[in-house]
């Protein structure tokens, strides 16, 4: 590395650290090799230090391997969903050589890309009510179905009671702790991505509660929620006449609770 480009990333780096990048050395490795100027760099580190998340200052966001579009003002997918997607992959193929899935409240289109990854053949469908949330996911899901609208509203009709697999991660944050979330999600992400009403399950339960017109007879549907709401999440599902268990990963922080349908 020539001296000055030594001095220029040390600077960097400090510069990334005295605006709290907790990661400040991998963050500016990203970030220079993401720019493709000079002056494209020097307008990212801009970004970055105001604050706005490194996913969208990138563009992208690493999510189960794979690399996603996300764009400014997108839910950014976070790690503890891969536990989801791991849970989804093996459900997926045991029901059917070609599964049909469906990803509810889909943001970046993530979560159905990484499943999709994980399985040779699959027929994906995908909505959210963002319509920013829309034209990233159809960006990342080419292949699939991406619908715009409320929850099962704009999905066509020939897909009800023939999904294999209903993934989602609805939000569940309840509304008086959106105030608590780092400034990252609560300045730049959607509000509709994070706040899930006063226990945080509003959107969850209606998820749970439309499933199983839509679930194919051995479907599973997995939503992914708190781990205080784990209980109240599995209730519903049980409500909505499911089976249900409660997944956890302790070492990703993540609770998945799965239904499915006799």
């Amino acid at each position: 590395m020539r001296p000055e480009r030594e001095e220029g990333s040390v600077a960097l780096v400090a510069r990334l650290r005295a605006a709290g990048c907790v990661f400040a050395e991998d963050e500016a490795q990203l970030l220079v090799s993401t720019a493709a100027t000079p002056e494209e760099l020097a307008a990212m580190v801009e970004r970055r230090v105001d604050g706005e998340p490194l996913q969208h200052v990138l563009g992208w966001a690493e999510f189960c391997g794979l690399r996603v579009v996300v764009e400014p003002g997108v839910f950014v997918p976070r790690p503890r969903t891969e536990f989801l997607i791991r849970q989804a992959v093996a459900l997926a193929r045991r029901v059917a050589a070609t599964p049909v899935v469906l990803d509810l409240c889909c943001g970046s289109g993530a979560m159905g890309a990484a499943l999709v990854a994980g399985l040779e053949r699959a027929e994906l469908h995908a909505g959210d009510l963002d319509p920013a949330a829309v034209r990233c996911a159809r960006r990342n899901l080419p292949a699939g179905h991406v619908y715009e609208g409320d929850l099962y509203e704009p999905l066509p009709a020939s897909l009800r009671g023939r999904v294999d697999i209903l993934i989602a991660s609805p939000p569940y944050v309840p509304s008086e702790s959106v105030a608590l979330l780092p400034a990252e999600a609560r300045l730049h992400e959607p509000l509709v991505a994070l706040d899930g009403g006063g226990d945080g399950l509003d959107v969850v339960r209606r998820v749970i509660a439309g499933a199983p017109r839509w679930l194919a007879p051995g479907g599973h549907l997995l939503v992914e929620t708190g781990e205080r709401q784990a209980a109240a999440t599995a209730e519903a599902v049980e409500g909505a006449g499911l089976a249900a268990r409660v997944a956890r990963s302790e070492e990703l922080d993540a609770t998945t609770v799965i239904g499915t349908r006799s």
